[in-house]
């Protein structure tokens, strides 16, 4: 195991003992090629399957290059990310998932560019054609709303499959955030940044750990992370209501005092309260988002916890152990 490698690699996996094998025999190869050392960092985060012990056996194997972080429970991928990123020895660092979805072979592409000075390599899909209907409009949607109302350029159609050198990772490793929209702590650093376009495969084996209801949460994380439009829009939705109200009571006034009082009627009145009460409501709902975030926030636990960290001098010091 090299100190300080010129590359490392950060794979984060949850009952992924399918595609461990697959993985390695398709990158090693690739690395030995485009680097003059690297280390592939995984992080296993609360796996339930026999992902551990294959990981644990290629880690301590001899002259290994995987390392393996251990992590108490699942904490959810990109906790295990930012204990991988916090962990790494290399130069330059890579985030990629072990489906192979995110194409090895963009690496040497990676590693020239970084070389030729960029700070960061951010990988963009060209195009999902992989992906459902309804998941690619959403997609769409999602990123053209967090480019208009975030102030940091995150790059659409663009994952955690990146490069980034030490001065980025130094100022991400700076933001202790719990809510982690990774993809927009990547871009917020700046510096120089250059792109590679991919069309993404389809998952070689095993199967995603993404369902609906987690891709909502993640867009929300994304959206209330990077950006405070959703309040501000609350806060002039507020100013036009109230200007349609002093209208409608004008209104009311005047035709009062020219034709006189009538009969309110009751299916108006009862529209009104319910259409105000459920502007009301979803307000509350979305002050409750930022309040529960600041929450989480002050009572400032650790993101993550490490069962233990394992590599090729976990089976020296053994050896050691054996002879004394």
């Amino acid at each position: 195991m090299v100190i300080n490698p010129e590359l490392s690699v950060v794979v984060c996996v949850l009952n992924e003992e399918e595609s461990i094998d697959l993985f390695l025999d398709t990158l090693t190869p690739i690395l030995e090629q485009a680097v003059s050392s690297y280390e592939i960092l995984f992080v296993n985060d609360g796996s339930t399957d026999k992902t551990f012990e294959i990981l644990h056996q290629k880690a301590i194997a001899p002259d290994s290059h995987v390392r393996l972080i251990n992590l108490s429970r699942n904490f959810g991928k990109d906790v295990a990310l930012t204990a991988g990123l916090d962990n790494v020895k290399g130069q330059a660092v890579i985030p990629m998932d072990v489906d192979l979805q995110d194409p090895p072979e963009l690496i040497t592409e990676m590693v020239e560019k970084w070389r030729q000075g960029a700070n960061s390599v951010v990988a963009v899909r060209s195009d999902r054609r992989e992906d459902n209907f309804i998941k690619r409009k959403t997609a769409m949607a999602f990123y053209r709303l967090i480019g208009r109302i975030s102030k940091v350029d995150i790059p659409q159609n663009a994952g955690d499959f990146r490069l980034i050198d030490q001065k980025v990772l130094e100022v991400v490793r700076k933001m202790p955030e719990k809510a982690r929209f990774m993809k927009g702590l990547f871009a917020f650093p700046g510096f120089k940044t250059e792109y590679v376009y991919f069309h993404r495969p389809q998952r070689v084996a095993g199967e995603t750990k993404w369902n609906y209801w987690k891709l909502w949460n993640f867009a929300l994380d994304g959206i209330l992370g990077f950006s405070t439009a959703p309040l501000r829009i609350w806060s002039y939705l507020g100013a036009g209501v109230a200007v349609i109200a002093f209208l409608y009571m004008a209104f009311t006034i005047f035709k009062t005092l020219v034709l006189g009082v009538e009969v309110p009627g009751y299916a108006s009145l009862i529209s009104l309260i319910l259409f105000f009460s459920a502007i009301n409501l979803i307000g509350i709902g979305i002050l409750g988002e930022y309040i529960g975030r600041i929450f989480e926030e002050v009572k400032s636990r650790p993101l993550y916890v490490i069962e233990g960290i394992y590599d090729s001098h976990d089976q020296q010091a053994e050896a050691s152990d054996k002879c004394a």
